[in-house]
């Protein structure tokens, strides 16, 4: 970004005759402030094939620079006809060349203007009666006209009052300052059998027969074994055997009463047929 910047340009006295000095009112505004003074030059181009013909027709160096809308009026001569590429006659200046504006700051130019200008006869009778042989044409009579509405602006990076970058604000040999998080890790670990609240002693041998280890860990006693179980034999007893099978008691019950009743009805039919006998003898004898 530039700190300087050109509003306005305005030429005083033009068109004029060309031996007439140039006559510049030039408005910039600063938007900060300068140390140094503002360097402005108009140059006057006198060939379009070489810059060894250029002129610098004059200079100036303007300020203190304050902090705001700034205006000047710049004054330069005109161009040197003995400087040109050797004209012959004032009629070889008839045509068109360049003036150019120029700022620099501390010697670094930031902005450059230019300007087409023409150059012709002041009147048309006066070109025709040159152009006729009628008159050897004067230089009183040669006119400029500068092109004001067709500028061309070209601008440059500046480095203005930045102060200059530098590669290592630390003196040569000294250590760059660490940061808590690098000393932390760089820092090392305690020693896992030495206690934290214990001081030790950098200093002193290292005992070989103490174990980087941790201490072993003790082994926890065996459970005790479960009781086995106790198992029953046949000879216990039959109340025990009810209390604990009572449907298997009820069943044994039932099968002896079946035992006795089909007992009883055998001894039954027994005496039936002593009955059946002892009537049939009976029916007989009657």
């Amino acid at each position: 970004m530039s700190i300087v910047n050109i509003r306005n340009i305005e030429l005083v006295n033009n068109p004029a005759k060309y031996t007439d000095p140039y006559v510049l009112r030039i408005q910039f505004e600063c938007i900060a402030p300068l140390k140094e003074d503002l360097e402005w030059k108009l140059i006057y181009v006198g060939s379009g094939e070489s810059e060894k013909f250029d002129q610098e027709l004059d200079s100036c160096m303007v300020g203190p620079i304050p902090v705001g809308l700034n205006s000047f009026e710049f004054s330069a001569s005109p161009p040197t006809l003995s400087l040109l590429p050797s004209p012959s006659t004032p009629a070889d200046l008839i045509g068109v060349t360049v003036i150019i504006l120029s700022a620099s700051y501390n010697d670094a130019e930031f902005v450059r203007v230019g300007y087409y200008v023409a150059t012709n006869w002041d009147s048309e009778e006066y070109a025709l009666d040159v152009e006729e042989g009628r008159k050897d044409g004067e230089m009183e009579h040669l006119v400029r006209n500068v092109k004001v509405d067709t500028p061309r602006v070209t601008r440059f990076s500046n480095k203005w009052d930045a102060p200059e970058p530098t590669t290592s604000s630390f003196p040569s040999g000294s250590t760059l300052p660490t940061s808590p998080s690098s000393t932390l890790l760089s820092a090392p670990l305690p020693n896992p059998t030495t206690s934290t609240s214990t001081p030790t002693n950098a200093s002193a041998p290292r005992d070989p027969t103490q174990s980087a280890l941790p201490a072993p860990i003790t082994a926890l006693p065996a459970p005790a074994p479960a009781p086995s179980p106790v198992l029953t034999t046949e000879t216990e007893t039959e109340t025990e055997a009810e209390d604990a099978h009572p449907l298997a008691s009820q069943v044994e019950d039932e099968d002896k009463m079946g035992k006795e009743v089909a007992n009883d009805e055998g001894r039954g039919e027994e005496g039936g047929e002593g009955l059946s006998n002892a009537g049939g003898a009976a029916l007989g004898e009657m």
